[in-house]
């Protein structure tokens, strides 16, 4: 009986349980209706009884037949579900790949099998089968989707170290056509001959058009070398399309073009600079033009004869710049600079004017140069100083400037800064144009649509965004000089230059150019002419540039540590826990050219601040700005440094070996 009714001799649609519920249901009714028709009469009750026998079995069939085909159909399609799962894993574009324990080939599907062709793979370690897929398999992220070349194709690998399993999926076909799209981006250039003026004011018409057309020519045929597209715009400026694949043939080639057209000019006595400023990256064309545009501004700003590539909010990428900055200037030029400046102070109720921080004697010269200017124009002039941070030379100025009080008066706190301030208030920034070292980073933010700047160091990719005016001369020996020239161009009626502010400029353009030996040109020579006239007192000047006791010991120690690289060059690294003033770091540099054989000069040293300072000096045959920039500096192609955080100085000192050393170590500059 229990075999009668046991759970596999019941019909398969009982064994689902609302149909056994329905069942059960029918079956009480029939029961109960049988019963009411036998009390009611028995020939009608057995009447019933039949009809409900007949019914049932009717029903039972149905039900039996629709269970069996029910179960026919999930059947058939669990077997098809089955069949497509494994026709997917044969055949699907994916290749499938299982390893066993020791990386040898256990399964592939034979879609990953028609790139291996006729080799046999299974049972063989895949290293053996195939080294390069191997060590593509070994270094990519497990889990991770990761893009890999391999036997000339694209690939997207995943790699499931649960199961030992490697899935390479072919985006060939995908990728070409993204490389196609990118290399068909659009790059926008501004060609800019620096000196055309200055060459040509002195030459015939004929040589002149000789010139033009030389210049055209080259970089015609410059452009059609790398399929790019070329239009003068006006004697001196020229407009070039290239796509992104020719810019990175161009940038390959290091631009060549510039060494070309300057060598070439210069063996026929008429030296001619290209800058270039190239933009890419965005989408929209009237931003690509302003982007090349702002890209040539820095490279003229950076003393021109260079190349700036950069997209928007990225990295600037630099190319030449490697001669010394000709003296392009003209006193035209230095006289509408004067008459811009002395507008906009009129246009401002009062001006202050600061240094960068840790400022030198050219940096506070220029500040006294900017308020005497200001003064002449009947105009307040605030000097903002952190007396806290000035090396020694710097506080025998200050303590001088107690027998002038008025001047005195003028030096100001930052905070005492921030406190005058007003909307009309103009900020001039000397002898720097990074925001970032400016003695008051608070005051720039809070005039930043109010400054100028007069600098004389290369401009770097850190610049104000909306600056009122802009004068910075890299080829110019300091700011003194740069501001000096502007005294001759103001109003005479207001009270001249005195002995102490002539003397504190003679000061700051006599250190930048070590003593009158580097960075000089006539115009240097007129600047100290004017300083002296005017009472530049050379007496005080040796009083300014003395040195205490411990910072000369300190600079013999130093140069005592001396050791060469490349020969050529000379490297002192301080001590890990030992801190050194950075101006006895910048003389100890100085000291090291003195010396036979040396071309260049790095001195590392670890800072108050905790940051590592390098000053960098050379004699123009080595240009030490490229370095720094690499390291997150900057400065001339003879003076420059950098600071560098979080880092200690045997690993900034790694740093430095490693680009003095790499095979494109920087190159000669051609002065």
């Amino acid at each position: 009986m229990k075999k009668l009714f046991s759970r596999s001799n019941i019909p398969e649609f009982l064994q689902n349980r609302r149909l056994r519920g329905i069942a059960i249901m029918t079956a009480a009714l029939a029961i109960l209706g049988i019963v009411l028709s036998f009390l009611l009469n028995w020939v009608f009750g057995v009447i019933v009884l039949v009809l409900v026998g007949i019914a049932t079995l009717v029903v039972f069939n149905t039900m039996a037949e629709i269970g069996d085909d029910t179960t026919q159909y999930i059947s058939d399609l669990s077997f098809r579900i089955q069949q497509g799962e494994q026709e997917a894993l044969l055949r699907m574009p994916p290749g499938v790949m299982i390893l066993g324990d020791s990386d040898q080939v256990e399964w592939v599907n034979p879609y990953l099998q028609n790139y291996f062709g006729d080799t046999d793979v299974l049972s063989r370690s895949i290293n053996d089968v195939d080294a390069e897929l191997a060590k593509l398999i070994n270094d990519a992220e497990p889990k991770t989707m990761t893009t890999v070349k391999w036997r000339d194709n694209r690939f997207t690998l995943f790699v499931e170290p649960d199961f030992h399993a490697v899935y390479l999926y072919d985006i060939t076909h995908y990728q070409l056509i993204q490389e196609q799209y990118d290399n068909e981006k659009i790059a926008i250039g501004q060609v800019f001959l620096d000196n055309y003026d200055e060459v040509t004011q002195s030459m015939t018409d004929q040589d002149i058009s000789n010139l033009r057309n030389y210049v055209t020519n080259e970089l015609s045929s410059w452009v059609q070398q790398f399929d790019m597209y070329l239009k003068q715009l006006d004697d001196d400026h020229y407009f070039v399309l290239a796509y992104a694949k020719s810019l990175a043939a161009i940038e390959a080639d290091k631009f060549k073009i510039l060494d070309t057209i300057r060598e070439t000019t210069s063996k026929q006595n008429f030296p001619l600079t290209l800058s270039i400023g190239i933009a890419y990256g965005d989408p929209n064309l009237n931003k690509l033009a302003d982007q090349a545009q702002s890209n040539l501004d820095l490279a003229l700003g950076r003393g021109g004869d260079q190349v700036v590539v950069k997209a928007a909010d990225q990295e600037a990428r630099y190319y030449g710049g490697k001669t010394n900055p000709m003296e392009k200037r003209t006193r035209v030029r230095a006289r509408m600079i004067s008459q811009a400046l002395q507008e906009l102070m009129n246009e401002s109720d009062q001006i202050f004017v600061q240094g960068h921080t840790q400022p030198d004697m050219d940096s506070l010269g220029a500040c006294l140069g900017i308020r005497r200017i200001a003064k002449m124009n009947h105009k307040t002039c605030w000097i903002v100083l952190d007396k806290e941070t000035v090396h020694s030379d710097v506080q025998r100025l200050l303590d001088n400037l107690k027998n002038y009080p008025d001047i005195d008066a003028a030096i100001i706190s930052p905070q005492e800064a921030l406190e005058k301030t007003t909307a009309q208030s103009m900020l001039l920034m000397v002898d720097h144009s990074k925001p970032s070292i400016s003695i008051s980073a608070d005051l720039y933010h809070r005039l930043e649509n109010r400054v100028m700047i007069i600098d004389h160091h290369r401009r770097g990719e850190e610049f104000p965004e909306n600056p009122l005016l802009v004068y910075i001369e890299p080829y110019a020996s300091s700011t003194c000089e740069l501001i000096t020239e502007m005294f001759e161009y103001q109003s005479q009626e207001g009270e001249p230059i005195n002995k102490l502010e002539a003397t504190a400029m003679l000061t700051g353009i006599f250190v930048d150019t070590k003593h009158f030996s580097l960075r000089t040109g006539t115009r240097t020579f007129d600047a100290a002419s004017y300083l002296r006239s005017a009472g530049a007192d050379s007496i005080e000047m040796q009083q300014y540039m003395k040195e205490n006791v411990d910072s000369y010991l300190q600079r013999n120690h130093l140069i005592e540590m001396v050791e060469f690289v490349n020969e050529d060059m000379a490297l002192i690294t301080g001590e890990e826990d030992q801190t050194y003033d950075p101006v006895t770091a910048a003389q100890a540099s100085d000291d090291l050219l003195n010396m036979s054989g040396v071309d260049a000069s790095f001195v590392i040293t670890r800072r108050a601040d905790g940051r590592v300072g390098i000053s960098a000096r050379s004699l123009g045959e080595i240009n030490v700005q490229l370095v720094m920039e690499a390291m997150g500096g900057g400065g001339h192609l003879s003076n420059a440094a950098t600071q560098i955080s979080d880092k200690s100085v045997a690993e900034v000192k790694q740093q430095l070996l490693d680009i003095l050393t790499h095979s494109d170590e920087p190159e000669p500059a051609t002065t």
